[in-house]
């Protein structure tokens, strides 16, 4: 039984290689290529592309750390994300959206930084008079007015 299993396996190889040779000379073979062919030409240059997309991710999670830093805001909060790939684009967008906004709105409110924010009324005024905002009589009545109302609550 083996045996003429044997001969059956031999006869279609047989066929199949006169098949082949019969195409090479009609000109109606197409050469084959194995996947792994076109890989191992490849092979050693397979991990440059990694690690220049992991520097070129580097660098940018740092230009957004200072960025951020620049700014008052999270520095690290920032950064971070932008290291993680893929979603990194997306927090790089979402930071550049939150950027330009959060710019703006503290623009529109007439404030310069964080530090403006959290300031006394009267480095605020002081502020003002050495911008020029105010003239000399306005800054004088409105320190008054400011030490009248602190004698005022304290009493």
């Amino acid at each position: 039984m083996l045996g003429g299993l044997r001969h059956t396996i031999k006869l279609n190889t047989l066929n199949a290689e006169y098949k082949v040779e019969q195409a090479i000379k009609e000109g109606d073979y197409m050469p084959y290529y194995n996947m792994m062919d076109f890989m191992f030409d490849w092979f050693p240059f397979m991990g440059f592309g990694t690690v220049l997309s992991w520097l070129v991710s580097l660098a940018v999670a740092y230009l957004v750390y200072k960025d951020a830093e620049k700014r008052d805001m999270n520095g690290l909060l920032w950064g971070l994300p932008i290291l993680i790939p893929w979603v990194g684009i997306l927090f790089l967008i979402f930071y550049l959206v939150m950027r330009d906004s959060g710019h703006r709105s503290l623009a529109g409110a007439g404030l310069k930084s964080s530090a403006t924010a959290n300031a006394t009324p009267q480095e605020i005024l002081d502020g003002r008079y050495a911008r020029g905002e105010v003239d000399r009589e306005t800054y004088l009545q409105m320190k008054q007015d400011m030490s009248d109302v602190k004698e005022d609550s304290s009493t």
